[in-house]
């Protein structure tokens, strides 16, 4: 699977696709319906699947500090997308000159000659330029010009509940990792690569895993029972807090685990870890000796936790799910903030 940044790296050989645009942000269930519906269209017609990002996200860009925390880095994100059938994965930089674009300056630029689009497939309500006149209609209209098809996505229900990036979001902050899971196709997981901190915890017997985190990720903020997969393959129990770890203090969000009856080196590999239980929000506490005595008090009931939730399987995407409809109202959803990414 290619990754090209930016419309100056496009080539010849990029030109001829099936695509669609948005945010894709968590590559939850209703995107991959979004990439069932791309790979069916692109076998028909010989033809590769694009998936067209931004970065930053445009509510990012809009709202700064105040938009929504992702579900997925780019680097994940990307990652999902090549295991759905995303030949191409196109990010384009999210910035004053892209904004500034008209609705058929986007068409003509990126559509058009930038990629060649053969079929696009996209919301019905799929809002794009500056001028705000950028629709599904007039991408049809553009697309009987040019001789591309248009072609819009299918909401993903689930209990007759629209599967939305928001609503993932809500899910994982009040807890609801099982139903997020479902919704994700998968369970949710934070993860990056271990480096070298302060060392604190090992001053006080609790030594920590600790991982930066972008700030714009942080869908979680707390202390939880979580699960690492570590690169040897062993799935191992422990404890997180995932913020900004208010005590000691930090300059950007950290990741810090701490694996039950684990030693060895990790420094330098990579974690996946998943939240199973959030145990309780951050808390800045006088000292070191409060932490501690917090710290161990955590520990003990994660440990509670795995122990009553013994031979119990985590919500794996195979899980059995409810009743799920495809429908035909969705969006996918460039430069308006839709939530569904």
């Amino acid at each position: 699977m290619q990754v090209i940044r930016g419309l100056h790296n496009l080539r010849d050989e990029h030109r001829g696709c099936v695509a669609t645009i948005g945010n894709f942000d968590g590559v939850h269930r209703g995107h991959q319906a979004i990439l069932d519906q791309l790979r069916e269209r692109a076998r028909s017609l010989s033809l590769p699947v694009t998936v067209v990002v931004f970065e930053p996200q445009p509510r990012e860009f809009f709202a700064g500090d105040q938009a929504p925390p992702r579900l997925t880095r780019l680097r994940d994100k990307v990652e999902l997308l090549a295991e759905l059938g995303a030949d191409r994965v196109l990010c384009l930089p999210f910035n004053d000159g892209l904004r500034g674009l008209t609705a058929r300056e986007f068409i003509e630029l990126v559509l058009v000659r930038g990629l060649g689009v053969r079929h696009l497939v996209v919301g019905d309500d799929f809002r794009f330029g500056c001028d705000r006149l950028g629709d599904f209609a007039l991408l049809e209209a553009v697309g009987a010009e040019q001789g591309f098809g248009v072609e819009h996505t299918r909401t993903f229900l689930m209990d007759d509940e629209r599967v939305s990036s928001s609503r993932v979001r809500t899910l994982l902050a009040s807890g609801n990792f099982a139903q997020a899971a479902r919704m994700l196709g998968r369970p949710y997981r934070l993860g990056g690569r271990v480096v070298r901190d302060r060392q604190l915890g090992r001053t006080i017997g609790v030594p920590t895993a600790n991982l930066p985190q972008p700030a714009r990720s942080l869908a979680l903020q707390g202390v939880y029972a979580v699960t690492a997969a570590l690169p040897d393959g062993r799935c191992v129990e422990g404890v997180a807090n995932i913020g900004w770890r208010p005590t000691v203090g930090s300059h950007r969000p950290v990741l810090e685990v701490h694996l039950f009856d684990f030693d060895g080196d990790l420094y330098g590999q990579r974690l996946s870890v998943l939240p199973c239980a959030k145990l309780r929000g951050e808390v800045k506490f006088e000292n070191l000796d409060e932490l501690k005595a917090q710290i161990h008090a955590d520990q003990a009931r994660a440990r509670r936790f795995f122990a009553d939730a013994a031979g119990a399987p985590l919500p794996l995407a195979s899980a059995p799910l409810a009743r799920e409809t495809v429908t035909s109202d969705s969006s996918a959803g460039f430069p308006a903030d839709h939530d569904d990414g």
